[in-house]
């Protein structure tokens, strides 16, 4: 038998010591100094990546609605009332009664939407009430402009076509070519703002997000059309995006206007040349006939699709099962919106098919709160998914915090260590590794996806237009 000495106890009860003091500080180490540092190796990842492009100046062309936003505290215009009563889906609104049971709708969910007011004189009432307000401003708006303002500040060349008064398109940089005619009175969209876990009655929302009421006369009959036609005829642009036809939902068109329009939209898309990228930028639409023309007229035309992951569920609802779905959930699994990326993805492919002019989707899109995700063919002309989706998700902490610099003790991330690939549970898991892959890949058949943690701003200071400067950021780096 070995026998222990006074030294090899005093080793051997100095090494416990130092274990139990190890164990100790870990037990009692705060888990926000970790989670904090983890958000700051995430953030220096996300920039790593960012910086890896290289400016180009490709040519952009966008078009075609133009707004002015009037933003207001959602509160202090629209304050709780117990007669309110349940909230309710309407495809428009046309009372007071109407709006509030609407505006209850969306905020219990935490969801954005965009709903038509038909109610004009009362839309005006409205728009006084908000100017009133100590907090409101104006800013240019809409999605054309805001997705425009982006691609130019990214380095690209652009055209916008839009209709503002003389008045605000002095607020669109110089640096920016305007197509289309002047008008006399702005389309304004009232924009009703909230943050995260706040509070109206009996409901708290989710997450900050918008309520858009608009009444508008010029942007449902997509007026710049025929002058950007002119422009197009002797111009050959990198990308051509597709915007704000979501603002002819619901709207009261003469019988068969619409439709004539949509088809004058399909013309133009078709006479751009082959290696000119058409992407379309979805919104909040809830009137299943409109749905049903794009279905036929602009989506088969486009080899990119850019969305929420609330437009991503209307899609997937619309093309699996014939419906809309008003509001989904605002945090959505990994592994739910790849699944869905993946079956409207292969659908669009397989109709793509069966009409001739028609293009195959190569690049879809999508933005949550929580991650950016992008899923590309990989012969396709789309260029490092991985640089686009860190864009994305830098350029939403930036725009939503109103800030250039991205900080940390103003930032969270929502995302886990790792994630399913699909929720079939069979198909693996991807781990979150900030110095090794900040921005996750991988290659699935012919496609390649990425997916880049969200940096959520902790105290929004603007939710509308965040869409528009992601999506925008993003294209700008693929070109």
């Amino acid at each position: 038998m070995v026998k222990m000495g006074f030294n090899d106890r005093a080793l051997t009860f100095g090494t416990l010591f130092s274990v139990l003091c190890i164990l100790y500080s870990i037990y009692r180490r705060d888990p926000s100094v970790d989670l904090q540092e983890r958000l700051v190796r995430v953030i220096n990842g996300l920039i790593q990546v960012e910086d890896q492009h290289i400016t180009v100046s490709p040519k952009v062309v966008i078009g075609y609605g133009a707004c002015v936003d009037l933003f207001v505290n959602a509160k202090d215009l629209l304050p709780y009332k117990d007669e309110i009563g349940f909230p309710e889906h309407f495809d428009n609104i046309n009372s007071m009664d109407e709006f509030y049971k609407s505006f209850a709708y969306f905020f219990q969910h935490g969801a954005a939407t965009e709903r038509f007011m038909t109610n004009s004189t009362l839309f005006d009432i409205l728009i006084k009430d908000a100017e009133k307000l100590p907090d409101s401003r104006y800013a240019i708006g809409g999605n054309a402009p805001v997705m425009a303002i982006r691609l130019f500040h990214e380095g690209c060349d652009v055209t916008l076509a839009s209709s503002l008064t003389p008045k605000h398109l002095k607020s669109i940089p110089s640096g920016i070519k305007v197509v289309g005619d002047t008008v006399t009175r702005d389309d304004i969209h009232l924009i009703l703002e909230y943050k995260a876990q706040e509070k109206w009655g009996p409901y708290t929302a989710s997450r900050a997000n918008r309520y858009i009421l608009h009444n508008d006369q010029h942007n449902p009959y997509v007026r710049p059309l025929e002058a950007l036609q002119e422009h197009l005829t002797e111009s050959s642009p990198d990308l051509f995006v597709v915007s704000a036809l979501q603002l002819m939902d619901n709207y009261g068109y003469p019988n068969g206007v619409r439709t004539e329009r949509l088809k004058k939209i399909m013309k133009q898309i078709k006479g751009l040349p082959r290696k000119t990228k058409i992407h379309f930028e979805m919104a909040s639409f809830t009137e299943e006939a409109l749905i049903k023309n794009l279905q036929e007229y602009i989506i088969p035309y486009v080899d990119s699709i850019g969305m929420n992951e609330q437009e991503l569920a209307n899609l997937y609802s619309m093309y699996k099962y014939g419906n809309v779905s008003f509001v989904s959930d605002s945090r959505p699994r990994v592994a739910v919106v790849l699944d869905h990326m993946r079956s409207i993805f292969k659908i669009l492919r397989s109709w793509s098919r069966l009409t001739i002019g028609t293009r195959r989707l190569n690049r879809i899109h999508v933005h949550t709160l929580a991650f950016q995700a992008i899923l590309t063919t990989k012969d396709s002309p789309w260029k490092q998914n991985d640089v686009a989706a860190a864009k994305a998700s830098l350029t939403a902490f930036r725009h939503v915090c109103d800030s250039s610099e991205v900080e940390a003790e103003r930032a969270t991330v929502l995302m886990d260590d790792s994630f399913s690939l699909s929720i079939a549970g069979n198909e693996g898991r991807v781990w979150l590794k900030p110095e090794e892959t900040p921005v996750p890949c991988w290659d699935e058949g012919d496609t390649n996806i990425c997916v880049a943690p969200g940096l959520v701003c902790k105290h929004a200071t603007k939710t509308a237009g965040g869409g528009d400067n992601i999506s925008a950021a993003a294209l700008a780096v693929q070109l």
